[in-house]
């Protein structure tokens, strides 16, 4: 049914279409549009009363931070930032993808994995390249496409390296490699160097590549290959065929410099590490091994990831470390509790010994100083510094776990883990649901994954839990619609939740979206929706990252008092005051298709105050940003004049806003 709002009139009455053109003589079309369209008009303003002098109860000082796992080339592909697809050389049924052959003129050549030599015990085997005829001109080699293409950023410079083997019989002859990065378009060089092998063993070799003048302003965003090629007939071995870009704060083997600032501009408190399923494997054999990702990365082997692809381990236990360190937030470090996600799990009692002695030495690898055996490790990986720590996570969705073995399990680890560790709080994974455990954990961990709608209906459901139990942890959630990145309708959602997540601050300690980051290359995405998209060159944010941005940079310490009526059924509020800076941080959400007037009491403000305002705003719930229009939605600055008494304000249709009002 068309149903529509008489203006003035304070209520809403049903129409037919004679009705209609009844009333278009004195309204006019612009009534009858509103009608067609749905939109409702609103005719008084709501009465939101604040008291930012009464605080009600405290905001967790970590509530939002970063979760994250090896999903969507998250990790290789994407914030580890290898440009080189299968450096190590694992082979399928498929051959060792996505290598090929490089055979320029009469060239002959062909590639074998030798399982018989490598340069480490991780990494025992290795590509054999036999050039059979090359010369120059006629060169022959290897080529990789990347992770869906090659940054060549002029001015850059990637560092790369490489482990190669040359018999004595072949000195001389294969001669040295030449590594290019070439663009796919054009097919010019937009860098180039030479690496000079020296017969004899295994040896590492590094090299640098930078893309200078204009060729490399022909790049098409990471249109672009690398190619490996010799001018020579003889042998060479490979392995660990390395080309980095740079890093954030230019850490050795750190993290993708963009995607960390993305990450930084969100004022995380914490990183919940090392993800979820990553944790758990699809098979106990697949779990998240930490003691094969740490040391020099020759020595990691690598592993298969839940996702289906490989993992390099080449962002491991130590580099989450210094992730968290480098934007100074904490790390919930998750451990692995026996549980994988084909359904095995590992019986508590014997069994379960080596997975609960791999926590103990894993938490000492992260808090044990240089004199402990595990702290020692740690300082041998080039971190002597102890990290800091207050809660270990036990396990990852074992609601999921069918056999209920999950208390058994989490009793076992909690055991151990107190009387090792008593000063660490323990969190809980069984997940939206009650605890059976015979040792409750301090934490519970709760997954939402809903549709805007169905997000907005969840807006209010901790306001009534139950204080006494286990404090909350909102380890995954999302609002999901948009693919691959979310639309402004799950911003909307999600900054409603995020208004019961602060006013509930008391109990929830702590909330993560997920999953953070999605490579938006064709065939890079498992799961919508994602909060950061990325390329092989470029990333944006997307509208939910900026409600998730402006709701962490713009919160208080306190919960103001306050009361709401009056308003439409999809607007939201959330209102706290930083005590040290004397600040109201009010935030006001919009989701509804109307203007939402409001009449606001702010007792305790005198005279008149300039606020800050930042306002987030889309046209439709399906309005975007994409890696062609990055900035389609983006945050805008500006000012209100806030006075004493009733304040009049209105936020328009489909709007988040957050106002920063001075109480001094």
């Amino acid at each position: 049914m068309i149903r529509i709002g008489l203006i003035g009139s304070g209520k809403r009455v049903g129409s037919s279409d004679t009705f209609l053109r009844a009333l278009l003589p004195c309204c006019g079309l612009m009534l009858l549009a509103l009608a067609v369209s749905g939109v409702e008009a609103q005719t008084e303003p709501a009465q939101l009363t604040i008291d930012p002098t009464q605080i009600v109860s405290p905001v967790s000082p970590t509530l939002y931070g970063l979760m994250t796992e090896e999903i969507n080339h998250s990790y290789d592909g994407g914030l580890y930032p290898e440009m080189i697809q299968n450096r190590a050389f694992h082979d399928t049924w498929e051959g060792v993808s996505p290598w090929d052959l490089v055979r320029r003129g009469n060239a002959e050549v062909r590639k074998a994995v030798d399982t018989t030599t490598g340069p480490s015990a991780a990494l025992s085997h290795s590509l054999k390249l036999t050039v059979v005829s090359a010369s120059n001109g006629n060169e022959a080699g290897l080529t990789n496409p990347g992770y869906w293409g090659f940054e060549a950023q002029p001015g850059t410079t990637y560092a790369g390296s490489l482990y190669a083997r040359v018999e004595d019989a072949a000195a001389g002859s294969v001669g040295p490699i030449t590594v290019q990065i070439i663009s796919n378009r054009t097919g010019a060089v937009l860098a180039q160097t030479v690496v000079e092998l020296k017969a004899g063993p295994w040896a590492r070799y590094e090299y640098s590549l930078k893309p200078e003048g204009s060729a490399a302003a022909n790049r098409a965003s990471a249109d672009n290959h690398v190619e490996f090629t010799v001018a020579h007939p003889g042998t060479v071995w490979l392995q660990l065929v390395s080309l980095m870009r740079p890093t954030y704060h230019d850490r050795p083997n750190g993290l993708r410099r963009d995607l960390m600032e993305r990450m930084e501009a969100m004022h995380p408190k914490f990183l919940r590490l090392p993800g979820g399923n990553y944790l758990e494997g699809n098979s106990i054999a697949d779990w998240y091994d930490w003691k094969k990702t740490i040391g020099p990365v020759v020595d990691r082997p690598g592993h298969n990831s839940p996702w289906f692809y490989w993992s390099s381990d080449g962002l491991g236990l130590l580099e989450f470390l210094e992730w968290c360190e480098d934007l100074k937030v904490e790390p919930v470090l998750a451990i692995y509790a026996g549980y994988s996600l084909n359904g095995s799990h590992v019986a508590t009692g014997k069994d379960m010994e080596p997975y609960i002695e791999s926590a103990l030495d894993e938490i000492e690898y992260v808090t044990g100083d240089a004199t402990t055996k595990w702290g020692a490790e740690r300082a041998k990986d080039g971190h002597p510094a102890p990290f800091p720590l207050h809660y270990i996570e036990v396990g990852n969705e074992d609601y999921l776990d069918r056999s209920g073995s999950y208390p058994a399990r989490y009793a076992q680890f909690a055991e151990a883990l107190h009387k090792r560790y008593p000063q660490y709080k323990l969190i809980g994974t069984d997940g939206n649901g009650e605890y059976t455990t015979r040792v409750n954990p301090d934490v519970s961990d709760e997954h939402y994954y809903k549709s805007p709608q169905d997000m907005m209906d969840l807006v209010h459901h901790y306001d009534t839990v139950s204080r006494t139990g286990p404090k909350i942890f909102v380890g995954e959630w999302a609002t999901r619609s948009g693919s691959p990145t979310p639309n402004f309708g799950d911003a909307l959602g999600d900054a409603a939740w995020m208004t019961g997540l602060e006013r509930n601050s008391d109990l929830i300690v702590m909330a993560a979206y997920a999953p953070l980051l999605v490579n938006v290359s064709p065939g890079g995405m498992e799961w919508p929706t994602d909060l950061i998209g990325f390329d092989a060159a470029k990333t944006y944010a997307s509208p939910s990252y900026w409600a998730q941005s402006l709701f962490a940079s713009h919160l208080g310490d306190g919960t103001a008092k306050s009361s709401l009526s009056g308003e439409n059924k999809r607007f939201f509020y959330s209102a706290t005051v930083s005590s040290a800076e004397k600040v109201l941080h009010l935030k006001l959400v919009n989701a509804g298709s109307a203007a939402q007037p409001l009449a606001l009491t702010l007792p305790g403000i005198h005279g008149m105050r300039k606020a800050h305002l930042t306002t987030l705003h889309g046209a439709s719930y399906q309005a975007t940003n994409t890696m062609a229009e990055p900035d389609a939605i983006h945050p805008v600055e500006s000012s209100a004049s806030v006075t004493d008494g009733i304040w009049k304000h209105t936020v328009p249709a489909l709007t988040i806003e957050v106002l920063d009002v001075p109480l001094q």
